[in-house]
């Protein structure tokens, strides 16, 4: 199936190795073009860095019908696992449903996440839709998409127009797994979240706060972008605040060390 244009994953595993990998993953119906620019910016700094495709994303609709929340799980893992085999510490990084990626990956694989770097994570559906989603799935394939909620004027993120309903439906369940499991999260947090944001509320973000067991915990507010801020305003204060935070954490790895 063809992709459509700035879909393709990307990958950078620089010839020397690399210390530290990260792990981006994109947002629902969205694409790695979302997450590009970040993840360039990370591979110029000599970072390992992968941005899958997640399953059923970037080509048509229709063929994300036959895909669900464990073919998106199971493709990050599988990306989380090949850059700890490479690098001696991952950071993870997710936009909107990707941090919910991102912290069931740290919930999980506590040993494989060093650190965690989220953007408008998504934690929750709207109620009455999801309500209805068990049976709406059935009557109807699919509703409007969510992408291309950007403030900056001439700048479009490539994904779906159209939402399949039965994945809507596991995106559902994944939320729900994920917010039992946010207390097991314990990883060094940078949050970044927009003021404004018309597909996730600002309540995602206070609960993902007031729900992890991370003691070591930087939030950003963004007041610039809507929630597609990975492509909007704010990009560059991503880029920066991310930064920060792996320059942080490798320095207070090699001080605890004595290296």
């Amino acid at each position: 199936m063809r992709l459509l244009p700035g879909a393709e994953p990307y990958r950078h595993i620089p010839d020397e190795g690399a210390e530290v990998g990260v792990l981006l993953c994109h947002g629902f119906t969205g694409s790695p073009q979302s997450l590009r620019p970040w993840a360039e910016h990370l591979a110029a700094q000599g970072f390992a860095v992968s941005l899958p495709l997640l399953p059923g994303h970037g080509t048509r609709w229709q063929d994300m019908r036959h895909t669900g929340w464990p073919d998106w799980y199971a493709a990050v893992h599988r990306e989380l696992l090949a850059l700890n085999d490479l690098c001696a510490r991952v950071v993870v990084c997710g936009l909107s449903m990707g941090g919910a990626l991102a912290l069931r990956l740290a919930a999980r694989q506590p040993g494989n996440v060093h650190g965690l770097a989220l953007v408008n994570p998504a934690l929750t559906f709207p109620a009455v839709k999801g309500a209805a989603l068990g049976v709406l799935r059935h009557l109807l394939p699919s509703t409007p998409g969510l992408v291309g909620d950007i403030a900056r004027p001439g700048v479009r993120e490539v994904g779906y127009d159209r939402v399949p309903s039965h994945a809507a439906y596991s995106l559902r369940e994944l939320f729900s797994l994920v917010r039992a499991e946010l207390a097991q999260v314990t990883q060094p947090l940078l949050l970044t979240h927009s003021a404004v944001d018309h597909v996730v509320p600002p309540s995602d973000s206070a609960l993902l706060l007031s729900s992890v067991s991370s003691v070591d915990i930087r939030e950003v507010l963004l007041t610039d972008s809507f929630h597609v801020a990975t492509l909007d305003h704010d990009a560059e204060r991503i880029l920066q605040e991310t930064d920060a935070f792996i320059t942080r954490l490798v320095t207070r790895k090699t001080a605890r060390d004595g290296t």
